[in-house]
């Protein structure tokens, strides 16, 4: 009788490590995985931040802008009030047309006697 050997069938994992050391293997993976999404979601954090910042700093140059052109405004407003004021107080002593037409007709009947 002839004994048949199977011939070793080639190692398909040349670099097989136990199951103990590929279970370490995959946590550091894991890990460094987990450390660089930890750091890119801190540069997005510091980004947003540096942003919101620049945001804040811009909003509050706009809202001293407004509070300027307010208080311009208000003063101005302020102005035409007390020009209109006076302008009023001035009007009542100037002769209306009426009163005009009135020393127009009183003229014209004394002119003949004036010449």
């Amino acid at each position: 009788m002839r004994k048949h050997f199977k011939l070793p069938l080639p190692c398909i994992f040349m670099d097989y490590q136990n199951p103990e050391e590929q279970y370490f293997s995959d946590v550091s993976i894991r890990v460094r995985d987990i450390e660089e999404k930890h750091r890119l979601l801190k540069e997005r954090t510091l980004l947003i931040g540096q942003s919101l910042v620049e945001e804040r700093q811009k909003s509050l140059e706009q809202l001293q802008e407004l509070k300027k052109a307010t208080l311009k405004l208000q003063e101005e407003n302020l102005r035409m009030r007390e020009i209109m004021q006076r302008l009023l107080e001035q009007m009542s002593e100037f002769a209306r047309k009426e009163e005009l037409l009135i020393l127009q007709r009183q003229f014209d009947i004394f002119k003949p006697h004036l010449k």
